[in-house]
């Protein structure tokens, strides 16, 4: 039968093959095409023979080829054919389909439809069909029945595309289908629906057929659709990441039925790639990512498009270069905000109630680095990208003096420090993860480091400590970069050298060839022309000394050594021998520095100030170092025990023509001496005792150095002044070279007296002899240092700044405090009355501690033996704290003052300035160990384990402080001690930070502090700003201080009366501490400061509002019902202006002074309503969705038309007139001089009045936008403003010509006898005209 069909079809006619065909059995026809197409043979010549044969013009044609599209599609999925021949049928079927007519398109389609919704196809193949029937059913004219409808052939393709979506879909054909609509044209409409039903499967399909799919939705969305194809991916993923996060922390159990991690993170590998490999190719795809995170950015309280997935998207996308400089701004960006917004919502309780926290994007960003070791390569290089823009952008950005002070604690870094620290966690992170990548990391670090010898780089010193601290021995194999870095070491600051010698000391313990390299650079920079390479080299030296052990040295355990070298160290082949081969190595370095001792006093000072750490950490070096400092004391020694002075000073001082400088810094040398003999003795001797006869030669030295400072001590004691020419005759000015020289002197001679008290305060054993020595001694230092501070005129500063740092170590002055105020053993009794005779002394030992405070805030660290070591400082801290507070508590200034009247502070305010500033420097460096330091403070009289939280130990130290300031302020007027009360409110305020603010004991503080305000009137500025920034500190910590400034507005209104000078004001009196002195502009800055602090986390709530109205606006009914969890937000807004609007309402009508006053109000004013603005375009941007405005709002805005508006006016005539009034009257006397400021201080005032008014203008006409929207009339309470045309009057500008005239002529009679009067009028008037002309002619 077939080769009839296929010779009758050769035929040139087609009727007999038409008339033959008609004559077959449906069946026969389907079987016989069945048969041939799986025994393989030439089906396609069969089925182009029946096709020609089966005309679409005729009836019975078009049904005879329905049937057998039907009979071919299920051929096709029965699976029982070839590929070749399988896919040769579908194309001839797809070649036909145009031909058929619109009924039979319908049937065909509804076809496939149905086999779908059943999910009878078996392959799928046939559906490759289905796209050519719906494109071909668009085409078709006329009307088709389709259901029960009669449709056009476009409407019959929607309907069916619309069933098609509605319906079931089994997951095996999801791809297929989304395949399929890529060759469908399709509306955006129609587009809309098949993503909706696609995004429906996702959460059905396996995790390994998701890339596929997201592969066939990328194609389509080239038809339109970007953002909802993205959009959709994102948001699948962020929900699946969250799901594996929640399961990952809950039950274990449920790892057996959840997705592998690994798995996961392949997937989403692979999605990203096939989402970047889009985006190269359609760069419209890439700007639709930018703009939809962009814009999630901006948004509300919850999005969720900043996540982990979108996180690493951004940086694949990052290598594609158009969109590089994009991403990575959008990321920073990111990063910076999020940080911004955290660091607003821990300052405010207000916004803490409102917003819910959010996980913040450094985690996000973190979590990225953790799951890119799953193969994420196209992720890393993004990775480090962005951690080097962090670090770049927010690292530090001036040195301070000293170490770069980053040691601050967590929660009071700002945005910049924490966005620099996300950088390096990121490097870091990155660099443990991924082997490929540590090779660029160390080499960019090190380039920066290297390069960049102006700018800070703590930040990345900090980086590379903790990379090679992570595993030395893997940066062996990059140790030639290392080794490269040392050749630059000469012409790097010296601060820098140390943190890059610091950071690479371990590589230095596994690779011998990197510590010979460096050696040599070091040799070489000893003998450089610059003093600071010089100075690098002794550095280095020194880092060397202390790092490289020698055999037979103390453990240092006792030395707390600050760097632990992880255990693989151990693997250097060397270590056998190490310690040995240390010593020659440490006994040549010592030769190197030796030599140090001929060059410039800052090269030598850096060596004393070193060997004594190198002292502790390497003991066997002890001998060595100890003759070296011996033998170079000897040079300045005067051997003699009679002769005075002791030292030979001249020597010491270099003179080259007319330059004098120090050449031998003596008191450091005898300081470091002094405290390596100390540890010697409490350290070595011990461990000796047993090998005496071997020690005997050795210990020779130690004695004489003992000799020698025993020595020394009676010899300065026995000296006067004159003895070393610095009498009070003496010229110590800073102009002559004798005067430099005696500075040098004196403070050379204070320097060895300070370190002499502090030797034989170690020897004493509490001797009452050894004390009358120390007390002699200070003395000796306390006349030069009065004649110094007399004398030194011009060079105050100087000298001052030069005694300002002590020799006494931070340790000695803990001791000295315990002893003079603390011990009460009955045997020192005697011995330290010497001691406590001496109130100048006293003074002067809690002065010194007063200063080591101050230099720790300042510098992160402190001069002398431990003064790098953080746990020594924190421990002597809390000693001395302990002692200032007993002694401030035990005797009050008030007892202390009557008694001894001498000039200075007494010592109680001493100890409470120090309190002071200890408690903010441990808060600042010490956060962690808050609690440890505070249990260090109570007594301890019961030993017994109970948990005493923070906020309790605080409480009660704020409370002794709280009896302090309230008997301060209870004394008379004029006992009242403004420094004490100054210092205890910042003592409290320091306390109250450590407060947890939901605690009772926080509402206690508060409501105390705000009873303190109410009560008491002192008028004292300083004492009132403190008070009150106390109170506002605390009370934003437990709620918003709206109502607050409203009743301080009221009390500063009614203290310094009205503008219009008829009203009388009635007096409220919220707070005692507002009065005549202090309302302005001590309170009346504060407040508006507040103010500010409020309207900007109002506008940054108007911002998350707005944000999150633009994302609602997709869909209509998406607003409508989001838009409820707004409210509360909404109404908290509305009341906080409400709330502002009378405080301002208030101010605005007081008759502040000029200057800083008028000033912060008119710009608050303008920021006022530059947010009311904000507030009304948020609401008309509501009203396009069916909400209205609600009566909250209306009532804000009749509030701000009848309450604010209208006294605006009033206030800023009365701004106007007042800055107008002062150069009329007696003007004639004033020199030109006092014209010139007062005119400047005119235009500095009125210049924001302009910018007020445009503030206020703008408002208006949104709010008339608004009330179209709205149709609510919300400018009924409003009257508007002034149209200002500005036209010229020309008749006004005559007479007021005219007037100036006569006025002229008159002044000139007047000023004839003074003419030095008359130039200075000449210069005055001018001014004067052009400001009457601006005020009166403008209308």
């Amino acid at each position: 039968m077939d080769q009839k069909i296929l010779s009758l079809a050769a035929e040139k006619t087609a009727d007999r093959l038409q008339a033959f065909l008609q004559t077959l059995e449906e069946d026969d026809l389907a079987n016989l095409l069945r048969n041939q197409a799986v025994k393989g043979r030439a089906v396609g010549a069969l089925l182009r023979a029946i096709f020609r044969g089966s005309p679409c013009s005729e009836e019975a044609g078009a049904l005879r080829r329905r049937k057998l599209y039907t009979c071919c599609t299920q051929l096709v999925e029965s699976g029982d054919l070839q590929k070749e021949i399988a896919s040769e049928i579908i194309g001839l079927l797809m070649l036909e389909v145009h031909c058929f007519p619109g009924p039979s398109l319908v049937e065909l389609a509804n076809e496939f439809i149905g086999a779908i919704k059943e999910g009878s196809l078996t392959n799928g193949k046939s559906l490759e069909l289905l796209p050519i029937i719906l494109t071909a059913l668009g085409t078709k004219k006329g009307s088709l029945a389709c259901g029960k409808d009669e449709l056009s052939g476009e409407e019959c393709r929607k309907q069916l595309i619309s069933t098609l979506c509605s319906g079931r879909w089994d997951q095996r054909y999801v791809v297929q289908l989304t395949s399929m609509f890529k060759d469908v044209p399709l509306t955006a409409e129609e587009m809309e629906l098949v993503m909706e039903k696609v995004f429906k499967m996702f959460s059905k399909l396996n995790l390994q057929e998701i890339p596929p799919l997201v592969y066939q939705l990328l194609i389509l969305s080239s038809k339109g659709s970007r953002k909802r194809v993205l959009e959709g991916i994102i948001a699948f993923f962020n929900e699946l990441d969250k799901q594996h996060k929640e399961e990952q922390s809950g039950d274990e159990l449920l790892d057996l039925i959840t997705v592998p991690s690994g798995e996961l993170r392949h997937v989403e590998g692979t999605v990203i790639l096939h989402v970047v490999f889009a985006m190269s190719l359609d760069c419209e795809l890439g700007r639709e990512l930018l703009k939809h995170l962009k814009a999630g950015q901006q948004g509300d309280f919850s999005n969720n498009y900043i996540c982990p997935f979108s996180i690493a998207l951004l940086l694949s996308v990052a290598r594609i270069q158009r969109f590089e400089e994009q991403v990575f701004d959008l990321l920073k960006a990111s990063v910076f905000k999020s940080f911004k917004d955290l660091q607003l919502l821990q300052g405010s309780k207000f916004l803490q109630n409102l917003v819910p926290h959010r996980s913040c994007v450094s985690s996000m960003v973190l979590e990225v680095v953790k799951n890119s070791v799953h193969s994420w390569d196209h992720v890393t290089q993004g990775l480090v990208q962005f951690g080097f823009i962090l670090m770049d952008s927010y690292g530090p950005k001036k040195i301070v003096d000293g170490q770069a002070i980053e040691s601050s604690p967590g929660l009071s870094r700002t945005p910049n420090q924490h966005a620099c620290k996300l950088g390096g966690d990121i490097l870091l992170e990155t660099f443990k993860i991924h082997e490929m990548i540590r090779q660029e990391i160390l080499e960019q670090v090190l380039n920066r480091v290297v390069t960049r010898a102006s700018s800070p780089i703590s930040h990345f010193l900090e980086l590379l400590s903790s990379i090679i601290m992570y595993s030395p021995l893997v940066l062996q194999s990059c140790s030639s970069k290392v080794t490269e870095s040392f050749d630059y070491l000469s012409f790097l600051p010296l601060q820098t050298v140390q943190g890059l010698l610091k950071a690479v000391q371990p590589l230095l313990k596994v690779s011998m060839s990197m510590r010979d390299s460096l050696i040599l650079v070091l040799r070489k920079a000893m003998f450089a022309r610059q003093l600071d390479a010089r100075k690098s080299a002794v550095a280095g030296f020194l880092l060397l000394l202390k790092n490289f052990k020698v055999l037979g040295s103390l453990s240092s355990s006792q030395c707390s050594q600050a760097i632990g070298i992880s255990q693989q160290v151990h693997v250097d082949v060397h270590s056998r021998y190490n310690a040995v081969a240390n010593e020659a190595f440490c006994l040549e370095i010592m030769d190197s520095l030796r030599r140090c001792l001929g060059q410039q006093a800052d090269v030598r000072l850096m060596l004393y100030e070193g060997f004594y750490d190198v002292l502790r950490r390497n003991s066997q070096l002890a001998n060595s170092i100890m003759q070296t400092l011996l033998s170079q004391l000897k040079q300045f020694y005067e051997p003699q025990s009679d002769v005075l002075p002791p030292l030979k000073l001249e020597a010491c001082i270099l003179t080259q023509g007319d330059q004098i400088s120090l050449q031998e810094p003596l008191d450091h040398l005898l300081c470091c001496i002094q405290h390596c003999l100390a540890w010697y003795k409490s350290k070595v001797m011990p461990s000796q005792q047993g090998e005496e006869e071997e020690e005997e030669e050795e210990e020779g030295f130690y004695q004489e150095l003992d000799d020698m400072l025993e020595s020394l001590t009676k010899r300065m004691i026995k000296s006067e002044l004159e003895d070393f020419e610095l009498d009070k005759s003496a010229d110590f000015s800073q102009s002559t070279g004798i005067g430099i020289k005696n500075n040098i002197c004196a403070s050379l001679v204070m320097g060895v007296c300070e370190v002499l008290m502090e030797y034989n305060f170690s020897i004493s054993n509490f001797s009452k002899n050894k004390f009358e020595d120390i007390l002699s001694l200070f003395m000796c230092y306390k006349k030069l240092s009065d004649i110094l501070t007399e004398k030194a005129g011009k060079g105050k500063t100087k000298a001052a700044s030069k005694t300002s740092d002590s020799f006494l170590s931070l340790k000695f002055v803990s001791d000295l405090l315990t002893a003079l105020f603390r011990d009460s053993t009955q045997s020192h009794e005697e011995s330290l009355s010497v001691l406590r005779s001496s109130n100048e002394f006293m003074r002067y030992a809690v002065g010194v501690a007063l200063r080591k405070v101050q230099q720790l805030k300042e510098t992160g660290h402190v001069s002398g033996p431990d003064g790098q070591n953080p746990d020594k400082i924190f421990q002597n801290l809390c000693d001395i704290t302990r002692v200032l507070l007993w002694r401030y508590t035990s005797i009050p200034t008030s007892v202390e003052e009557p008694g001894k009247k001498e000039k200075g502070k007494s010592i109680s305010l001493l100890c409470l300035e120090g309190l002071q500033r200890i408690f903010s420097a441990v808060q600042h460096f010490f956060q962690p160990r808050v609690p440890q330091f505070l249990r260090a403070l109570d007594v301890p009289d019961n030993e017994e384990e109970v948990e005493v939280t923070v906020t309790q130990r605080a409480a009660f130290q704020i409370r002794q402080f709280q009896r302090s300031l309230l008997n301060l302020l209870s004394s008379q007027e004029e006992e009242f001690n403004s420094k004490e009360a100054l210092l205890l409110v910042s003592v409290l305020t320091s306390l109250a930070r450590l407060l947890e603010p939901t605690s009772p004991q926080f509402v206690q503080m508060l409501s105390w502090t705000s009873k303190i305000c109410k009560e008491n009137s002192r008028e004292d500025a300083l004492f009132c700003k403190g008070a009150m920034n106390l109170l506002f500190s605390l009370h934003v910590a437990h709620k918003s201080p709206v109502a607050l400034l409203r009743d301080l507005s009221q009390d500063i209104h009614g203290h310094l009366g009205d503008i219009d000078e008829d009203v009388e004001v009635e007096k409220t009196n919220h707070f005692a501490v507002v009065n005549l002195r202090t309302a302005a502009p001590t309170v009346c800055l504060l407040v508006l400061s507040q103010a500010e602090k409020v309207l900007e986390e109002v506008d940054w709530l108007i911002t998350k509002l707005k944000g999150q109205v633009s994302q609602e606006t997709v869909s209509e009914e998406a607003s409508s019902q989001a838009a409820l969890p707004n409210h509360p937000v909404e109404k908290a807004v509305i009341m906080q202006l409400g709330t502002l609007l009378t405080f301002f309402h208030e101010l605005v009508q007081t008759a502040l002074p000029s200057g800083s006053c008028v000033d912060t109000l008119l710009r608050d004013l303008c920021k006022m309503y530059t947010i009311l603005t904000a507030l009304v375009k948020y609401y008309i941007q509501v009203c396009r969705s069916a909400r209205g405005i609600p009566k909250i709002m209306e009532k804000l805005v009749k509030l701000s038309g009848s309450h604010l508006t209208p006294v605006c006016y009033s206030f800023i005539s009365y701004v106007q007139n007042k800055s107008r009034s002062p150069q009329c009257p007696g003007g004639k006397k004033k020199s030109a001089a006092a014209g010139a400021v007062a005119m400047a201080r005119v235009l500095r005032e009125t210049k924001p009045i302009p910018n007020l008014i445009f503030a206020i203008e703008q408002y208006e006409k949104f709010l008339i936008f608004l009330s179209k929207r709205s149709k609510v009339n919300l400018m009924q309470h409003i009257k508007l403003s002034t149209s200002r045309d500005f036209k010229i009057k020309g008749n006004i500008l005559d007479m007021l010509l005219r007037e100036e005239e006569e006025e002229e002529e008159e002044e000139d009679d007047e000023n004839k006898e003074d003419t030095t009067s008359e130039r200075g009028e000449q210069n005055k008037e001018p001014a004067k005209k052009k400001r009457r002309k601006e005020t009166k002619c403008l209308s």
